[in-house]
């Protein structure tokens, strides 16, 4: 499975994303997308996490909580239409 990030701070790196699901396992995938014309941010990224039952604990916990300034919402990536 992987997690949907949003609302994320412009300043998000992806090492940040790393640092904060890396307390509910091994993170083995985190992408903060680019604009392909502006190169800026998009206000959201991607994490995977080793096992599922931590990535649901993730989701869990960190959905509505502020981080880096901003409420993110958190929650299972939908697979693009």
């Amino acid at each position: 499975m992987t997690i949907y990030v949003g609302n994320l701070s412009w300043d998000t790196e992806k090492e940040d994303l790393v640092h904060l699901f890396s307390e509910y396992g091994e993170v083995r995938k985190a992408t903060v997308p680019t604009d392909r014309e502006t190169g800026k941010k998009r206000g959201f990224g991607f994490v995977e996490l080793a096992k599922e039952d931590q990535e649901q604990t993730a989701i869990d916990d960190l959905q509505n909580v502020e981080w880096m300034g901003r409420m993110i919402r958190v929650n299972k990536a939908e697979p693009r239409r």
